[in-house]
C-alpha cells in the first residue's frame, strides 16, 4: 500500500484493506489527539488550509489534527478575503497555495472541484467537502467510530436516516459499509430518498437494502446514523419546508431499540435529535466529533510520507 503523495478525494479511490490501515494508524494516534503524548513527526510541514464553505468540525480537527503532530497551517475560512474576489480562479489559487505549503485540504461547495483542485497540485489534496459530492475524511472516522462503538465494523446492521438525496456523508459512508458487506436500512422522506444509483450499486456488492420513511421499527439497528434536512443544498425553499422536521430522535425512539444500539450524526444538529439523547449510552455523536483528529492525523501522516 502506497500513501504517500496521493490525493484523498473520495472514498472509492481507497480498498478495504486501505481504509482498514488507516483506521489502525488512526487508533495508534488517539494518545496524541488527547494530548497524552507529544509528537514532533510533521515538524517543519505546513497544511493548507482553504475553506470556500462553512465548516466548524471538518476545519478545525483537520488544523487541530496537524499541529498535534508538530506541523503548521496556514489558509482561510472567509473565502471573501482572498483574491478570488478579485476574479482569480479557482485553479490559480491552487497553483498558489502550493507554493507555500506540503497538503492541501479544501472545502468547496462546488461538486467535482476538490478532483479538480488536484489535478492542478503538485502537492497531496485533501476533500473536505465538495458539494453534495463526497467527504472521505468524514467516512472514515464515521467507520472509525463505528469500530471504536460496536467492536466492528462487519455484521452490524447500519440505519441511515433523514437527508439521504443532498448529504454527502451519506453517499460515501453507504458505499463504504458496503465494501464491508454491512446490511443497510435508508430512511427518509420520499423527497429526499437515497440516489437510485447509490442504492443499485450497494446492492450489487451483495449486501441487503431495505428502504422505509418511518422509524417505527430500530428494533434490528445496531447503528443508527443520523443527518440533518440540508436546507442550504435544497434549490426550491418550497421543498425544504415539505420536509423540516420529518424526524426527531428522542428517549421514546430508544424503547423501540435495542439497548446498545449506537446513535451518530455527523453534525451540525438541527432539531432532529432531542438533547435529552446526549447524555444516553447510545449517544456517541460527540466522541465521533473528536474521533476527527486522530483519522485525520493519520491521513495527513501517511500522505505526507511520515509514516507507512
Amino acid at each position: 500500500m502506497k500513501f504517500e503523495g496521493r490525493d484523498v478525494i473520495s472514498i472509492r479511490d481507497f480498498s478495504k484493506e486501505e481504509i482498514l490501515h488507516i483506521l489502525d494508524v488512526a487508533e495508534k494516534m488517539m494518545p496524541i489527539a488527547k494530548g497524552e503524548k507529544k509528537s514532533s513527526l510533521l515538524n517543519g510541514y505546513i497544511m493548507a488550509s482553504l475553506f470556500f464553505e462553512p465548516s466548524t468540525r471538518t476545519r478545525l480537527s483537520f488544523e487541530a489534527a496537524m499541529k498535534r503532530l508538530g506541523g503548521g497551517v496556514i489558509g482561510f475560512s472567509q473565502p471573501g478575503t482572498t483574491s478570488m474576489q478579485k476574479g482569480e480562479s479557482l485553479a490559480d489559487t491552487i497553483r498558489t497555495a502550493e507554493s507555500y505549503c506540503d497538503v492541501i485540504v479544501m472545502r468547496h461547495p462546488q461538486e467535482g472541484s476538490a478532483r479538480m483542485a488536484a489535478k492542478f497540485a503538485r502537492v497531496p489534496v485533501i476533500n473536505g467537502g465538495d458539494g453534495a459530492g463526497h467527504h472521505p475524511t468524514q467516512c472514515l472516522l464515521d467507520l472509525f467510530t463505528i469500530r471504536m462503538g460496536k467492536g466492528k465494523i462487519e455484521g452490524n446492521v447500519v440505519a441511515l436516516l433523514g437527508d439521504l438525496k443532498y448529504g454527502r456523508t451519506v453517499h460515501s459512508l453507504a458505499y463504504a459499509l458496503a465494501l464491508f458487506g454491512v446490511d443497510m436500512i435508508f430512511i427518509s422522506p420520499k423527497e429526499l430518498q437515497m440516489p437510485k444509483e447509490v442504492v443499485e450499486e450497494c446492492r450489487e456488492m451483495g449486501v441487503n437494502i431495505e428502504i422505509k420513511n418511518d422509524i417505527e421499527d430500530l428494533s434490528s439497528v445496531d447503528v443508527l446514523y443520523v443527518t440533518r434536512i440540508q436546507k442550504e443544498r435544497f434549490p426550491d425553499p418550497e421543498e425544504y419546508k415539505k420536509v423540516a422536521g420529518s424526524y426527531r430522535i428522542d428517549k421514546e425512539t430508544l424503547k423501540k431499540a435495542k439497548e446498545d444500539m449506537i446513535i451518530m450524526h455527523p453534525l451540525p444538529r438541527v432539531d432532529e435529535i432531542s438533547p435529552e439523547i446526549d447524555e444516553t449510552k447510545n449517544a456517541v455523536y460527540f466522541k465521533q466529533t473528536f474521533n476527527g483528529v486522530p483519522v485525520r492525523m493519520a491521513l495527513l501522516a501517511l500522505v505526507l510520507g511520515a509514516i507507512e
